[in-house]
């Protein structure tokens, strides 16, 4: 009988595990507005985000202005971003073209190269980043998903994972702005 109940575990955890096929940027290819990663991303941007903990509590609050802009097919994205305690961060983001619907995303804290894919409405990026953590550094991978909602505004939601293990989500929008006026 405990051979039999193992089976039975064992089959439906197979067929759970088989339906559970991983969302991928190609899923969104029909959705609109279209997300041109050379438009939305050129300019003058702003972010504002929440980071929780593994349990879903929010932990930390932040802001970020970010200049984008491109040069010979290159995206360079300038983040400066300021927490609720007053910490301030930069991460440059370059993203080099990978194909048709992929660029390589590098920036100083992610550690070898990002993978960047776009389709329809939505952009995908996974990367290890480098965070300060005590007395030196932890590796967490991200998958960030991104969804332009309207032209002007793109949601963004982030997996934070160590070992396969969510730690923690990072949600943001990122809205398009006019030019600071200097």
């Amino acid at each position: 009988m405990a051979f039999r109940l193992q089976v039975a575990t064992l089959l439906l955890a197979m067929s759970l595990l088989n339906g559970c096929g991983s969302v991928t940027v190609r899923d969104y290819a029909e959705n609109a507005p279209v997300l041109d990663p050379k438009t939305f991303f050129d300019g003058y941007l702003t972010a504002h985000g929440v980071i929780k903990d593994r349990g879903g509590k929010v932990i930390r609050y932040f802001n970020a202005d970010i200049t984008a802009y491109w040069k010979d097919g290159v995206g360079t994205l300038e983040e400066d971003f300021v927490f609720d305690d007053g910490e301030k961060q930069r991460r440059v983001w370059t993203l080099t073209p990978d194909g048709p619907g992929r660029y390589v995303g590098r920036a100083g804290d992610v550690v070898g190269d990002g993978a960047v894919t776009f389709a329809g409405n939505s952009m995908f990026l996974d990367y290890v980043l480098q965070i300060p953590w005590n007395d030196g550094t932890l590796d967490l991978r991200i998958d960030d998903r991104m969804y332009l909602v309207n032209p002007n505004t793109l949601i963004n939601e982030s997996a934070m994972n160590k070992f396969g293990v969510k730690v923690g989500q990072i949600l943001l929008v990122i809205e398009k702005r006019e030019p600071r006026a200097s």
